[in-house]
């Protein structure tokens, strides 16, 4: 778990600029769209919704539930149509009431008869003008709305109740009209007039009844809509919200940018790590070898091993140089073929380098230039390529000795490619080519061949089973797994032993090479304390992979000794 978070701490810490650029570029683009965007201004009124009185003395689940069904349904009703029309006349508003309406939000207070108008607009006043307007406009529509139900039955009362007045009138004129004679025809008709203006009263007092039993009714039924807080006017916009948007948009950068970094990596199939090559090559890494400058790659600087011999890169090399003897104890290894999977991975580095320092620990060494198709050794110890490989090919064997040329450091001789031929696996795979390895035994104590990529052309798998050991060294973050693993798979199917993998190329800062951390401390190697150097080494090569010792040896590897020892 801890080599998963260091794993995991190492990618992010490698891509910190593109988190970083993902965070200020997500915070930017929240803060100028945020300032760019026009304020909106909200305005609200709390209104109280006052439910008809009810005829009965107490209040049950029924009534409550009356009462929430009014609430909601007059919040519906202040943001419809009707109510925007006349909202917008009133204000002078050139404005769609559909527009106006969605402007408008109306929300219940839970558990009371409150409810909560708010206004959004750009305008400050006119948010609370429309806050202050559309429960006023509602109110009258809804009073209209209930006197209409009405209206008719009271009309109708109205009418009979007129009529009614005008015949007790004509009756009572009738009724004065007779005098005050008394006759036995006069009593009997003032009678009949009197019993007829008695009904037509009792009449006129049931319709009167009629028409304030309509008008209570009217009264009950019609809900009061009551304005608890008026509207202010706001002085801080709603939205945009700068400071909230900005620290969002700082936190989706910084998500989206780690999301797009997790997503390189699960995509990216180079080899990265050692544990890449241990899990999917099932190799060792016998060497790790960090970046050289652009400086180091070009002629004699090439030679890394004779230009700066105590720099950290050598005692790679020199780590290198001992893991080879110890993969030699029970078999020895003469004969070392370096190749790679593709071109531009190191490999003729790798080998002239290797040359060097083995050459600095007293071995004779012989370093051959097997690339037939593109040569570089004779760049790399600056000599001419005149005659070589190609040229013993062709002499007897007597004549084979004057092909090693010295190249200025001591027991170490090389053989130039010569000229190209036309057929370089035929002439690499022949019986003279391991005759003449066979003659360099005799005078030399190593032989390294620097050999052709594996994938583009087959000289080296022809090669390797004339040799004692193979190296496959593998460009850090340019060798992708597949090609290894064909490499290594070639190899195998050649019969070749293959001793490990040299990872090349590895970045001295961020990831990349904290296994040997200690390689890179120029002040170790200056600081003249030799006890102190070798305690720190040992704790250095603790984090190496397994077979992967590092040596204990001075700066010119006269003393080679195992780590674990």
């Amino acid at each position: 778990m801890e080599n998963e978070l260091k794993r995991y701490g190492a990618i992010l810490w490698h891509w910190i600029w593109l988190i970083v650029l993902g965070t200020v570029l997500g915070a930017g683009v929240a803060f100028v769209s945020s300032r760019l965007t026009t304020p909106v201004y909200a305005a609200s009124t709390t209104l109280l919704i006052n439910e008809a009185p009810s005829s009965g003395k107490t209040t049950d689940y029924a009534s409550i539930l009356t009462s929430e069904r009014l609430a909601r349904t007059y919040s519906e009703m202040m943001t419809k149509r009707p109510v925007m029309e006349e909202v917008k006349k009133a204000l002078g508003l050139d404005v769609a009431p559909d527009a106006l309406a969605r402007r408008v939000s109306v929300n219940l207070v839970r558990d009371t008869q409150l409810v909560i108008l708010q206004v959004e607009n750009e305008d400050p006043e006119l948010a609370r003008n429309l806050a202050d307007t559309i429960p006023v406009e509602f109110a009258r529509q809804n009073s209209a709305l209930q006197a209409n139900r009405y209206a008719d039955s009271k009309a109708n009362l109205t009418k009979e109740i007129d009529t009614l007045k005008d015949q007790i009138t004509t009756k009572q004129n009738e009724i004065n009209a007779l005098g005050t004679e008394k006759t036995p025809a006069k009593d009997a008709e003032l009678s009949r007039l009197n019993s007829e203006l008695t009904q037509l009263r009792q009449s006129s007092a049931f319709l009167l009844q009629s028409y304030e039993n309509i008008r209570l009714a009217e009264a009950q039924s019609t809900s009061n809509i009551v304005v608890v807080e008026e509207a202010q006017t706001p002085a801080i916009p709603v939205r945009p919200r700068t400071l909230q948007n900005t620290l969002l948009g700082t936190v989706v950068g910084l998500l989206l940018s780690m999301g797009i970094i997790f997503l390189i990596e699960y995509l990216d199939d180079r080899v990265r790590t050692p544990e890449q090559i241990d899990k999917i090559l099932k190799l060792p890494v016998v060497g790790l070898i960090a970046r050289m400058t652009n400086g180091a790659a070009k002629g004699q600087a090439g030679l890394i091993a004779v230009r700066e011999p105590r720099s950290p890169i050598v005692e790679a090399f020199r780590s290198l140089r001992t893991n080879i003897q110890f993969a030699g104890v029970d078999q020895p290894i003469r004969t070392l073929l370096v190749s790679s999977a593709g071109p531009s991975e190191g490999k003729s580095t790798v080998a002239a380098n290797l040359a060097v320092v083995m050459a600095q620990a007293g071995l004779k060494v012989a370093l051959i230039d097997c690339d037939l198709r593109r040569p570089t050794v004779h760049k790399k110890f600056e000599m001419t390529n005149r005659a070589g490989l190609t040229d013993v090919m062709l002499q007897d064997p007597g004549q084979w000795s004057s092909v090693l040329q010295p190249t200025g450091v001591n027991n170490l001789s090389v053989v130039m490619s010569g000229s190209l031929p036309p057929n370089p696996s035929e002439l690499l795979g022949s019986k003279r080519m391991k005759q003449f390895l066979e003659h360099l035994h005799k005078s030399c104590d190593m032989v390294i061949i620097d050999a052709p990529p594996l994938l583009p052309v087959t000289d080296a798998l022809v090669l390797a089973p004339m040799t004692d050991g193979v190296v496959l060294v593998i460009d850090y973050g340019g060798t992708r797994i597949g090609e290894a693993l064909q490499g290594k798979t070639q190899l195998d199917q050649s019969g070749a032993r293959l001793l490990g993998v040299v990872m090349n190329k590895i970045p001295t800062g961020r990831r990349g090479y904290s296994y040997y951390y200690y390689y890179y401390n120029r002040d170790y190697y200056n600081d003249g304390d030799g006890s102190g150097n070798r305690r720190r080494l040992r704790r250095g090569s603790s984090s190496a992979k397994p077979g992967a010792a590092a040596p204990l040896a001075d700066s010119t590897g006269a003393s080679l000794e195992p780590s674990n020892k």
